[in-house]
């Protein structure tokens, strides 16, 4: 039996924790002010939806399609998102909390990351390419072994990441970051 289809649907205040979202695909639809803290959205899709204001903290996304979906203001704590269905995967967040999580391996090029908390994120071994971090705070973020190929920096804070095992070319950094590039070696740079 395949799984439903809802369309330009607009789901407001609903705790999906007390009763579950019904197993589906998402077209066109609108979630605000929902809680899918800890749910299990396993093999769920979410195709051209916006999140807004909605708590996705630990959600399990296994084989998730999500497809031009957008996040706003949304909290989003301790999500693993190298389970979901890399099929089409694209996706914006703007003013969301994201601490915690995971993009490891991902390719998620061209990816808008806009005034977003991205603590102690992974992003170790995933392609970045023309991802833009724009006002974003990347304290403790890892970037090991991550394809930073054109990416955008340049209001981007505390980060900090080694040129040795990354690769950067043509990626945007404000002078004021630059010591972000440098933390490895332990030095003092003052204005």
């Amino acid at each position: 039996m395949s799984p439903a289809f809802i369309q330009d649907q607009t789901f407001d205040k609903l705790n999906f924790t007390e009763e579950p979202l019904k197993k589906a695909e998402y077209e066109n639809c609108t979630f605000l002010n929902c809680n899918f803290e800890e749910t299990n959205l396993t093999e769920y899709k979410f195709i051209d939806c916006e999140f807004r204001d909605c708590n996705w903290s630990l959600a399990m996304l296994h084989g998730t399609v999500l497809r031009d979906v957008k996040f706003k203001g949304c909290k989003m704590l301790g999500i693993q998102f190298e389970t979901c269905n890399e099929f089409g995967l694209s996706f914006s967040f703007e003013n969301c909390q994201l601490n915690h999580s995971t993009f490891f391996q991902m390719n998620i090029k061209k990816t808008i990351f806009r005034n977003c908390q991205l603590r102690e994120i992974d992003f170790s071994e995933s392609n970045l390419t023309n991802v833009i971090f724009d006002d974003c705070d990347l304290a403790q973020a890892i970037f090991v072994n991550t394809i930073l190929e054109k990416a955008d920096f340049r209001t981007a804070y505390n980060y900090s990441i080694d040129p040795e095992n990354n690769r950067l070319k043509k990626a945007k950094f404000s002078i004021l970051g630059i010591s972000g590039l440098l933390d490895k070696y332990d030095i003092v740079i003052q204005e």
